[in-house]
C-alpha cells in the first residue's frame, strides 16, 4: 500500500505543477490575445493568475447569489423517506418554514418511531402519509389522499422530493442480481413511479420535482456498483425529465449530496457484518477460491471503517433542497459535499480516465 500512497501522491503534486504552469503561461496569452481583439490594454501574468484566483474564491466560499423566493404561503410539498435521515428532518424544516408537508413514510401504519414525531406536531400543515415506494397501491393512495387534502386542489402539487432510497455495497463478482434490482427499486423506480403518479399536479402548479441522487450519481467507486447504478439512472431520468417540463413550467433539480454515512445512518456497524455475510455465505465458491479469505475481509474492514465517516449535520442538503423548491430559478444540480469530495467529482468528471484511475484507485 505504501508504494501506491507515495506514486498517488507523487502524480498529485506533478498534476498541480503542470495545472499551475500550464494556467500561468497559456492563460495570460489567452487572455492578452481577447483584450487585443477588444482593443483594451494586455495584462501580465501575475494579474491574470490573481483575477483567476480571486475568481475561483468567489465562486466556492461566497454564499448563494440571491435568485428570488417564491411564496411559501398555500404551498404543499411531498416528501417520501420522512422516517429517518434528510427526509425526516427536511419534513420539519419546510413545515417551520410554512409549508403543507405530506410526508410519506413506509413505516407509519407499523408504529415507526419517524412517523409519530412527525404525527406529533398536531399541526394541519403536517400530515403524515404511508408510503412505500415499491408499491404501486401505496403511491395511488397517497395521492389519492394529497388530493382530498390539498384544500384548493387547482393551485397543484408544488413540489415533490424523492428522497426515499437505500444503499448497499460489494463486489461485482460478489453482489447478486436480485441486490441490483432491490436497489434500484427504491432509488430509481420509486423516484419514477411517485413522479408519475403527481406529476399532474406538479404541472398545474408549475413546481419542481427535486430528486435525491448522490456523488455516486456523477462517479463510480469500488464495491458500490449497485448503488452507483441506480443512481446514476436516476441523473439519466432527471435530465430528460427536465428537458420535456420546461415548456410546463415545471423546474427539475438534482441535489447530489457527498458523504453523509454518520448524520444519515444508512450504513452501520451491524449492516456491514450482516451484509457480508450474505455476500460471502452466497457468493459461487469459484469467486471465493479465486479472491480468497482475506481480500475479502479487506474490503469489509474498509466498508466498516467507512460507518464513522462523512459529515455529521445534515443542514447544507436541507438549505439546497429548499433552495432548489423555493429559488424562483433554482439550479440543475446542487452539491452538498466537503472540498476533497467536490474536488475528486470534478476530476473524475472531467479529465480523461487515465488521470483519475491513477489518482484515486
Amino acid at each position: 500500500m505504501a508504494p501506491q500512497s507515495v506514486l498517488r501522491a507523487a502524480l498529485l503534486v506533478s498534476f498541480s505543477v503542470f495545472l499551475t504552469v500550464l494556467l500561468g503561461f497559456g492563460l495570460p496569452v489567452l487572455l492578452n490575445a481577447v483584450m487585443r481583439m477588444l482593443g483594451l490594454p494586455e495584462t501580465s501574468v501575475t494579474e491574470c493568475i490573481v483575477v483567476l484566483y480571486v475568481i475561483f474564491v468567489l465562486y466556492v466560499a461566497t454564499p448563494r447569489i440571491p435568485r428570488g423566493l417564491v411564496e411559501v404561503k398555500g404551498k404543499a410539498v411531498l416528501i417520501t423517506g420522512s422516517d429517518t435521515g434528510f427526509g425526516h428532518e427536511l419534513a420539519k424544516h419546510l413545515h417551520k418554514l410554512g409549508f403543507t408537508v405530506f410526508a410519506g413514510c413506509l413505516l407509519k401504519d407499523k408504529g415507526g418511531e419517524g412517523a409519530k414525531e412527525l404525527e406529533e406536531f398536531h399541526s394541519d400543515r403536517m400530515k403524515v402519509v404511508q408510503l412505500d415506494v415499491c408499491s404501486e397501491e401505496q403511491v395511488n393512495k397517497a395521492v389519492e389522499y394529497i388530493k382530498d387534502n390539498l384544500g384548493d386542489s387547482e393551485r397543484g402539487l408544488w413540489a415533490v422530493v424523492n428522497n426515499a432510497g437505500v444503499s448497499t455495497f460489494g463486489e461485482v463478482e460478489f453482489t447478486s442480481m436480485d441486490t441490483y434490482k432491490q436497489v434500484s427499486e427504491v432509488n430509481l423506480w420509486g423516484a419514477i413511479r411517485v413522479t408519475k403518479a403527481v406529476l399532474p399536479l406538479i404541472r398545474r402548479a408549475k413546481g419542481r420535482v427535486v430528486n435525491l441522487a448522490s456523488m455516486y450519481g456523477r462517479m463510480g467507486n469500488v464495491l458500490r456498483s449497485p448503488y452507483c447504478v441506480s443512481k446514476f439512472a436516476l441523473e439519466a431520468f432527471s435530465d430528460c425529465l427536465r428537458y420535456e417540463m420546461k415548456a410546463w413550467g415545471v423546474k427539475v433539480s438534482i441535489i447530489e449530496p457527498g458523504n453523509f454515512i454518520v448524520a444519515t445512518g444508512i450504513l452501520t456497524r451491524d449492516i456491514v457484518a450482516t451484509t457480508a455475510n450474505k455476500l460471502w455465505n452466497e457468493a459461487p465458491s469459484d469467486v471465493k477460491e479465486d479472491y480468497g479469505k482475506t481480500h475479502f475481509e479487506h474490503h469489509m474492514a474498509l466498508m466498516r471503517s467507512y460507518c464513522n465517516s462523512g459529515q455529521k449535520d445534515v443542514v447544507s442538503v436541507l438549505e439546497d433542497i429548499t433552495d432548489a423548491i423555493m429559488s424562483k430559478r433554482p439550479y440543475t444540480r446542487y452539491n452538498p459535499m466537503e472540498p476533497h469530495w467536490w474536488i475528486r467529482m470534478q476530476v473524475m468528471t472531467h479529465l480523461p480516465g487515465a488521470i483519475s484511475d491513477l489518482l484515486y484507485f
